[in-house]
Formats: structure tokens, sequence, C-alpha cells
């Protein structure tokens, strides 16, 4: 039997809903019977995610540029239409690809800064317009990476952009503090997800060896030696979700099978 977060008919937003680690969060979120509203930009998928959760749980969905002010005001226009305010603020949409300081492309540098800019600058943005929503109690749970502790050649934006996530959940836990809002962020490691084995077989091109090496030799970073799903890191966002989880903020909250240790 799953444990209970005490998470019947909250109000959770989720961004990113369509994507790996997101379609886990909804999964179990719906499970838990939380009034889940997702968010993504890609319209087909977020509404075939939503069709499998509804006999759980009261499910909607917004397709959303969260890069776009506009679309991200009318997304908080719509829940305030709804008389609902957000009890869980999940803010896992983002982008992952290789910036390589030698990449000589004329638009490299739109490339580096659009990804600070969807996985940083957006998530202030949706911040910012839910606010207003947020009351005493409420959890904000930002998605950040092993690499916002670490580095690695040739995802220096992707890099930057999860070590800016700790910085700005850090900062959020003391600013939002005083409404009674938790903010703590996630570090996922290695996740089966189809962007995490993009930047796997991004790894094995630079290298020019085989994936399932590169693959190897990361798992043995890890001190259990195998990859996690979504479904397998999904009971760490509903606690940060829960009253369980009050003592709680401005952590940054690792799940990597032990490859980091802080």
């Amino acid at each position: 039997m799953k444990p209970s977060y005490a998470l019947y008919n909250r109000t959770v937003v989720l961004t990113g809903a369509a994507g790996g680690i997101g379609q886990g969060l909804a999964r179990a979120f719906a499970t838990q019977g939380a009034r889940l509203w997702l968010v993504d930009r890609v319209e087909e998928p977020l509404l075939a995610l939503a069709e499998t959760l509804r006999p759980r749980a009261e499910i909607h969905t917004s397709v959303c540029d969260l890069s776009d002010d506009g679309q991200v005001a009318a997304l908080a226009s719509l829940l305030q239409a709804q008389h609902l305010g957000v009890d869980v603020l999940i803010n896992n949409a983002g982008v992952e690809y290789p910036t390589p300081l030698t990449n000589d492309a004329p638009d490299a540098m739109a490339h580096w800064a659009g990804l600070m800019d969807t996985n940083v600058v957006s998530m202030v943005r949706l911040t910012r317009a839910l606010l207003p929503l947020m009351h005493q109690g409420a959890s904000i749970i930002n998605q950040s990476s092993i690499w916002g502790k670490t580095g690695v050649a040739d995802f220096s934006a992707y890099v930057a952009s999860k070590h800016a996530v700790i910085g700005l959940t850090r900062s959020l836990a003391f600013e939002l503090a005083g409404r009674g809002i938790r903010v703590n962020a996630v570090c996922p490691g290695w996740i089966r997800t189809e962007a995490a084995m993009r930047s796997l077989v991004s790894m094995a091109q630079q290298r020019g060896c085989g994936e399932a090496l590169v693959e190897q030799e990361l798992l043995s970073q890890q001190a259990v030696h195998t990859m996690l799903t979504p479904d397998d890191i999904a009971g760490v966002y509903l606690f940060l979700a829960s009253v369980d989880a009050a003592p709680l903020t401005g952590q940054s909250i690792v799940v990597s099978h032990g490859e980091v240790m802080a």
C-alpha cells in the first residue's frame, strides 16, 4: 500500500508535465488524489497523459510557453478564475542539450541564453505570476540536477542553469518564509528519460565511443549501479509537498543512487 501524504484535493501545478519526470510526478500525485493542473508547451502528449489520469483525480491542462509573459499571465488568470489557490507548485519544465564552448555557430550564444531562460528565468516568471494564489503552508519544488552540484564538459549552460536553480531556491526560501511558503529543490541524477538519453548519446559522440560504455561508466559512479526511473523518485516530491516536510525549506535534495552525496 502506498503511503498517504494528505494531498487529497490539494491543487498542484506541475510544469513540464508531458515529459519523462513530469509524467512520473503526475501519476504519483494523481494516485494521492491531488487536483492536478498540468502544464506543458506540447499539447498532444499533455492531453493523452490527462486522459490516463482522470479516473483517479481531477485533472486540468494548460498549453503554455513559460518563456512568454502573456501566456504565463493567462495561466495565472485561468487558475484565479477557477477560484483555485495553489498548494503546490512544481517547477519541473526545462531543457537539456550540450553547449560546448568551441561551438562557433552564429547562434551558439542564443542557444546558451535560451537554455538559461527556459530553465531559470521561466521558473521565476511562473512563480511570480502564481504567488498571489499561494497561501500559508504552500510548497514550491524546483527542479535542479546533480549537475547543479558538480560540473561536466560541454554542458556549461545546463550546468550553470541548475546551479542557478539551487541559488534561486535558497534565496526564495528566505524571501517567502514570512508568507509561510516553503521552497526546496530536487537534484535528480541519471533518470531514464528521453532527455537524459539524448545527453548520454551526445557524450558518447563527443568521446567517439559506444553509448553502452558511457552508461556503464556513469552507473559505476553510483553507490547503486542501476539507472533510476521517474516513478522511482516521485516519492521525494510527494514528501516535499506534504505537511510532513514542514521543517524543510531552502534545501536541495539529491536523488542519484549515491552518485553525488551532498
